[in-house]
């Protein structure tokens, strides 16, 4: 077609619309596939995320699965269903010779200390001894989980633990045996706790010396009545651990000695049907239909054994006093470490062979427990106790030249009828001054203050054959020379205001005939306070009895 001028115009054709080849409807806008795009990265991110925490799950799964879990634990309950015969080392034993060696040990966690998640420390202790131990994480033995579980285990506790034995660089300070510690590779818990401890045995174990002395830190005092309401667990303290092995010593020194000098072992009986010392301090007990009464000592049974001619006897028993006293060194019930024997010639026989049991003891003592003696004055320091050994022997004072030493120190004389216990600590005092001993010998007695059975002087019948023996300033041992003639004991009797037909059959054994004798009774308890200076007799005693305890 031409223009007005005539001019032909090109044809323009209509831009047709993309279709879609399969005919549908047009596809996806720009924005679209933007937003599209958006959400496939999107999706990419949060599935790279997913993938990244599964396999950090999956790690942790795999850090978290216990490869020691039977190396430690809780035992089940003892019931004795197996028997493996293990052999157990004790602590006491341990030392650098067993360096590398593998041991077991049963004990008790004394103290525990963590070092992060991976490492703890343990004190074990057995008795007197104490160890230190390690668990340490190691690939394959000891796990997180096992160091966690060791360092939740209350102190107390009764564990079993298989280690090996490494020498130590240094010495540990913090444990009796030093020189070696143990690492750990199995652990397992025997018997725990059920409840909190009244105080603990660190804190009981602590000097009182140390308890004063410390400003920076606050130390738990433990009282000695709380001490003795929760006996069980202060008797654990390595103190009284080595108190009760030293008392035990002081019975074999005891027996050991007589049995060699001939002595023979008896038991006699803590029933009788009089009150046959002194009425006013035994204890009147229901016997069926009637009374008895508890034995003040075994007195008179050991006199009527050697009426029997058993010459040498000696016990180790129970001993009751109905005494309503409160002092340190007297208790309801004790042991008594008792003997008597027949003399031949003077009772000074008795006194040099009890003299001589004495230092054997007290030899014995510092030779064979020098160690346990050493663990007491850690908690009680004292100066180590004195005797005179050599031919001078044991210091011997009468009881007229006590009193003169006494009164030349001050004491008035009207006041010394008796050695009371101030006065008693007042003449140790004086004796240790002049003669450097904690250990003496008081002869002759005034009959006065002596029991009925009590042989009198034969030159002076206001004084005794008899004797006590002082440890410290105290007295430990009361003896005698004991009447074998039965009118004169039936005399003494009446003097005393003791009707003879009550005792029957005590002084029918004296009609049949009987040799001179006499003897002697020592508290042990008090032996156990006076050479360790424990200060109070219901230290040296397992489970006190006084006016005011029964319990526990």
């Amino acid at each position: 077609m031409a223009d007005a001028e005539g001019t032909k115009q090109p044809t323009v054709e209509p831009v047709a619309e993309e279709q879609p080849a399969d005919g549908g409807e047009k596809g996806p806008s720009k924005n679209e596939l933007k937003k599209r795009a958006k959400e496939a990265d999107k999706a990419k991110k949060a599935a790279e995320k997913a993938a990244k925490q599964a396999e950090l799950a999956a790690q942790k799964a795999a850090a978290e699965v216990d490869y020691a879990e039977a190396y430690y634990g809780k035992d089940p309950l003892n019931q004795s269903q197996a028997r493996p015969c293990h052999h157990y080392t004790k602590i006491a034993d341990l030392n650098s010779n067993l360096d590398g060696q593998d041991v077991i040990i049963r004990a008790r966690v004394q103290a525990s200390r963590a070092q992060g998640n991976k490492m703890v420390f343990l004190n074990l202790r057995q008795q007197t001894d104490s160890v230190q131990a390690l668990l340490i994480v190691t690939p394959e033995t000891v796990s997180k989980q096992m160091v966690k579980w060791a360092a939740s285990l209350q102190t107390e506790a009764i564990v079993r633990v298989e280690a090996t034995v490494k020498k130590s660089p240094e010495i540990i300070q913090s444990a009796t045996v030093g020189d070696v510690e143990l690492h750990v590779n199995k652990i397992f818990l025997i018997s725990g706790l059920d409840g909190r401890l009244p105080f603990t045995v660190e804190d009981a174990n602590r000097p009182e010396t140390e308890i004063a002395s410390t400003e920076e830190v606050q130390y738990k005092r433990v009282l000695l009545d709380t001490r003795l309401n929760n006996r069980v667990i202060d008797l654990r303290t390595q103190t009284n651990q080595a108190v009760f092995k030293l008392q035990s010593a002081i019975c074999h020194l005891f027996r050991d000695h007589l049995d060699n000098l001939g002595f023979i072992e008896i038991h006699t009986p803590k029933l009788q049907g009089a009150a046959t010392e002194s009425g006013a301090s035994v204890f009147k007990v229901g016997y069926f239909k009637g009374s008895a009464f508890l034995a003040q000592s075994p007195q008179l049974a050991k006199q009527m054994a050697i009426a029997a001619d058993f010459e040498r006897v000696y016990e180790i028993g129970p001993v009751f006093r109905a005494e309503n006293s409160f002092t340190h060194r007297h208790m309801t019930e004790f042991m008594g470490l008792d003997l008597e024997m027949a003399i031949e010639e003077h009772y000074h026989e008795v006194m040099e062979t009890l003299d001589n049991l004495f230092k054997h003891m007290f030899t014995g003592l510092r030779q064979k427990y020098r160690k346990e003696i050493e663990v007491v004055r850690k908690a009680f320091p004292a100066d180590e106790f004195k005797w005179r050994e050599g031919p001078e022997g044991t210091l011997r004072l009468t009881f007229r030249q006590a009193v003169d030493m006494l009164v030349e120190d001050g004491v008035p004389r009207e006041n010394l009828d008796d050695i009371d216990t101030e006065n008693e600590k007042r003449l140790g005092a004086l004796v240790k001054a002049k003669y450097d001993t904690d250990y003496f010998i008081i002869d002759k007695f005034p009959m006065a203050l002596r029991p009925f059975y009590t042989m009198p002087d034969p030159e002076d019948p206001t004084l005794s054959n008899s004797y006590d023996f002082f440890m410290r300033g105290e007295e430990i041992l009361s003896g005698a020379q004991r009447i074998h003639d039965p009118a004169l004991l039936i005399e003494k009797m009446k003097e005393k205001g003791i009707d003879p037909e009550s005792m029957q059959s005590y002084v029918d054994a004296f009609r049949m005939g009987c040799p001179p004798h006499g003897g002697g009774g020592i508290g042990l308890e008090r032996v156990v306070m006076l050479f360790l200076k424990l200060n109070n007799i219901r230290r040296a005693s397992l489970f006190p009895r006084d006016p005011r305890r029964l319990e526990p």
